[in-house]
């Protein structure tokens, strides 16, 4: 809160100050002239040297407050009450110096500062922290795993979650160290772009993730013998790939943004790879994907924009392939072996791939096979591929990709993708607790 210099003085308040990035934040501002007008403005140094800021003009209630989540601003970067708003629709305004910390620990502290028309002003600081007190960071090199594990704070054993990455390749510690802040032991595997793995995803054995999976029992014994696997786009298809061929070693399933098929490396592959070269092997065989010897392959809106120099948006290229049946069984993803409960979770308007479309088909197929365990797909309306964590800036809708460096529109908006990502997280955490809960 702001320490006002005068009695009457314009005072902001944020209620939890420090806390976690998943937990919900109060704004409050007060001590202003009752209809005055007032910006209230964001701003964050992040750790990787980038600059962000986001701001939104209010009208001052008969009291002289505003409350950032019951007003909706006259103007700004966002449009209806929501106290998360000038988190998420902060707009980077300078590069990264040191992008290997953009998706980092440290924590992220954020200045919120409330001017009104004559120029009176409150301040306060608002810190988001990815760790809890207590969860236990460990880097695994062992058994030739690479990743990095988080352990709850308090005595365990507790139930275990696998954590993937897409294709842009190393570490989502982020995601892990949160789940440990709920309780789960939580393992950030990389399987290629970090060190001691390879550069790419191409020939990636799926025999790696079980020999993750069974470290993670055998050395933590977690609760219930749960372990949980979850991944992100590429990682997400991996996620069920698993569940699929080893599902006496998965006990729940959660897919953000992910395929029903297997796919090419795509953008993941060495350079001058054709990204329909084989991702993934099981037992020295390549799992056969939906692009290799495909007619219907059209690659043009993987290969070029829509308009010249515009962020490439391929999700167009995805819907080619659908129309081969043949190829289409070949590289469907079995999970209909899955033996534990299932969580998709799709963008609408996801601009990398149909994710919804392919959430749908999971769980239709699962349906007509009469799955015996829970299973839901959590749609982000008007949201694309970008579905995390909540509370964090959403606003690069079109960025680089981390291997091939193609800058990619992911589609949505960024109040949708903002939204989706909140709502999204609750569920995987309920979602968690009833699947832990059902563990004989």
């Amino acid at each position: 809160m702001s320490r006002p210099d005068a009695p009457g003085a314009p005072q902001l308040s944020v209620t939890p100050e420090s806390g976690l990035v998943d937990v919900p934040r109060s704004i409050l501002l007060s001590g202003f002239q009752p209809g005055a007008a007032v910006i209230l403005r964001a701003e964050l140094s992040h750790p990787d040297g980038s600059r962000w800021e986001s701001s939104a003009s209010f009208t001052a209630d008969a009291q002289g407050g505003i409350d950032v989540g019951r007003d909706a601003p006259d103007q700004g970067d966002w449009i209806l009450p929501d106290a998360s708003a000038p988190l998420w629709s902060l707009r980077r305004l300078t590069p990264p110096v040191q992008p290997e910390l953009s998706e980092g620990l440290a924590p992220l502290e954020v200045l919120l500062r409330a001017t009104d028309d004559q120029g009176r002003e409150a301040t306060a600081r608002l810190t988001l922290h990815f760790i809890a007190p207590g969860v236990a960071r460990r880097e695994i090199r062992e058994e030739g795993l690479v990743g990095t594990l988080f352990t709850p704070a308090g005595p365990g054993p507790h139930p275990a979650v696998l954590v993937l990455a897409g294709s842009g390749g190393g570490l989502h510690e982020q995601r892990a160290a949160l789940y440990a802040a709920h309780g789960y032991a939580a393992l950030a595997l990389g399987y290629f772009k970090v060190p001691g793995r390879p550069d790419h995803i191409g020939d990636t054995p799926l025999e790696y993730f079980v020999a993750a999976l069974r470290w993670l029992r055998r050395t933590l014994a977690p609760r219930g013998d749960f372990v949980a696997v979850s991944g992100v786009s590429r990682g997400g298809e991996l996620s069920l790939l698993l569940g699929a061929h080893f599902p006496e070693l998965v006990s729940a399933v959660l897919a953000y943004v992910p395929s029903a098929y297997v796919h090419g490396t795509l953008r993941a592959g060495r350079p001058g790879q054709s990204p329909d070269s084989t991702a993934w092997t099981l037992a020295g065989r390549p799992l056969a994907n939906v692009w290799q010897d495909n007619p219907h392959a059209d690659w043009r809106a993987f290969d070029t924009p829509a308009t010249p120099g515009a962020p490439l948006r391929q999700a167009a290229a995805f819907h080619s392939v659908l129309r081969n049946v043949a190829q289409l069984a070949a590289a469907r993803v079995p999970v209909e072996r899955i033996a534990a409960p299932v969580l998709v979770i799709s963008g609408s308007d996801d601009g990398f791939w149909p994710s919804t479309l392919y959430g749908e088909l999971v769980i239709d197929t699962l349906r007509q096979h009469r799955h015996a365990w829970p299973a839901e797909h959590v749609v982000g309306v008007g949201a694309g591929h970008a579905i995390g964590l909540p509370q964090l800036p959403a606003t690069l809708i079109a960025k680089p990709h981390p291997v091939s460096g193609v800058v990619l529109d992911g589609g949505g908006t960024a109040a949708a993708n903002a939204l989706a990502s909140r709502r999204s997280w609750q569920r995987v955490l309920d979602f968690l607790q009833r699947a832990t809960e059902a563990q004989p």
